[in-house]
């Protein structure tokens, strides 16, 4: 076909490949053969992560599908799909599995490698066209047989796919090594936003800081006003309304800064509560809830009109001579942190309580508001540095995604490693695979079906 490179060739899937074949009836059925369900295969690294699983052949040969060793397994049902759980099956007990039925199972006749293949399955660009190919309802919508029977391969020759596949193995390796640490950044721009909060707690952020020794109080002596919220029967709030009287959820509530989001309407027949309206310069702390949701504080930057408090928060407003954003971020402190999480009580994980008394008995170190204000300001300027260097990591690592398709796509265009001459042309392999297959023996039929599964 014109547009390929020299010695490859045009085939679809059912050309290459035998689909969902059946183990050989003639096998011994107590031999123990691993068990692979759907979440036994990582949809990141597209590997069977999980062979702990091994039982009688026997016991799971009828109502799974059939695999064997260098089977390339595709998932076909959505979500598993779209998120890449596709993998080649490698290092069976005994060379054979029994897994899911929700795999599409790919076996080569012998002209393309199972690495090669699938790679091009996990294409992200191959899996999008795949999904619009899905058929059955909502949430059972699944890739048919025969989009994958179908599919269009450009082959190279068979010591080409092999050299594409070692390429691309060291290529993903760098690329492997640059996530890792790319991912690594997110996790030490928290600890080092916790170490620039553990200075500013301690009083050695600034000089000013550490020439003036600080006074200890209780928080309630800081405290002009706490209010706990309130919670009617609600509806949800339009988006585009902000003329409703509305009462935030305490998901709302996120550490350091508060934009009101996930809003809920007030019924019409009652009163709004004008006593519980949230403005800006609030403090507000959720006072139950699930542990991690539990002692969240922010201050409120900016907010809508008409909003009000739920009933598991408290608003805080303090005194003039603590600065609210002062205030937000030492209780955002590590040492802070650990002093919540001692006080709240509750049964379990899922529903802990912080009661005002023990919340407002906690002890924070007090300076002057001049000092408070230079530690803001300080520490918004560590903070947007560490920001900038967080959002250049969220960057590059969707640049190494953009690279490892650049990648493929040149793999699969030929354009990747040079071509070697000496190679047995793809298109003569075929037809040297088509002969063979053509001459092979019928497969057997047993009591357990067609050893060929088709």
């Amino acid at each position: 076909m014109s547009g390929l490179p020299k010695g490859w060739v045009e085939a679809t899937l059912e050309e290459l490949c035998q689909f969902n074949p059946k183990h050989d009836p003639d096998v011994d059925q107590s031999l123990g053969v691993n068990f692979v369900p759907m979440p036994a295969v990582d949809d990141e690294t597209g590997a069977i992560i999980d062979k702990s699983v091994v039982r009688p052949l026997s016991e799971i040969w009828k109502g799974y599908t059939h695999f064997a060793d260098r089977d390339v397994i595709f998932a076909k049902i959505t979500p598993c799909m779209e998120n890449g759980k596709i993998a080649v099956a490698r290092d069976l007990a005994n060379g054979m599995a029994c897994g899911s039925t929700e795999f599409h199972v790919l076996r080569s006749k012998g002209a393309v490698e199972p690495d090669f293949l699938w790679r091009f399955l996990r294409r992200k660009n191959y899996r999008q066209v795949a999904e619009h190919s899905m058929t059955g309802a909502v949430g059972q919508r699944r890739v048919p047989r025969q989009f994958l029977e179908t599919t269009s391969l450009s082959l190279p020759p068979l010591n080409e796919q092999k050299r594409i596949v070692a390429k691309l193995d060291t290529l993903n390796a760098k690329s492997a090594r640059a996530r890792t640490e790319l991912s690594r950044i997110e996790t030490l721009t928290s600890r080092y936003k916790q170490a620039v909060l553990s200075k500013a707690f301690s009083g050695k952020l600034t000089a000013s800081q550490r020439a003036i020794e600080a006074s200890s109080i209780e928080i309630r002596e800081a405290i002009l006003k706490l209010t706990q919220g309130w919670s009617p029967k609600c509806e949800k709030v339009p988006a585009s309304s902000e003329e409703q009287w509305a009462v935030i959820t305490t998901t709302a509530i996120q550490a350091f800064s508060f934009e009101p989001n996930e809003n809920k309407v007030l019924p019409s027949d009652l009163a709004p509560r004008q006593h519980l309206v949230i403005e800006r310069g609030d403090v507000l702390l959720t006072r139950a809830g699930p542990r991690v949701r539990c002692g969240v504080c922010c201050y409120v930057a900016q907010t809508r009109p008409n909003l009000m408090l739920c009933d598991k928060a408290y608003r805080l407003r303090l005194r003039d001579w603590f600065d609210a954003e002062f205030f937000v971020l030492l209780m955002n402190s590590p040492e802070l942190l650990r002093r919540i999480e001692e006080i709240k009580t509750g049964g379990n994980d899922s529903g802990l309580n912080i009661t005002q008394e023990r919340f407002t008995s906690l002890k924070v170190p007090l300076w002057p508001h001049y000092v408070q204000r230079e530690c803001v300001i300080q520490i918004r300027t560590a903070f947007a540095k560490i920001d900038r260097l967080a959002a250049e990591a969220r960057r590059a690592l969707e640049l190494v995604s953009k690279l490892d398709e650049a990648t493929l796509a040149k793999a699969f265009r030929g354009e990747l490693i040079p071509q070697d001459e000496g190679d047995e042309p793809a298109e003569e392999l075929l037809e040297r695979v088509r002969a063979e297959h053509a001459a092979a023996p019928k497969a057997k039929r047993g009591r357990w079906g067609r050893h060929d599964g088709l």
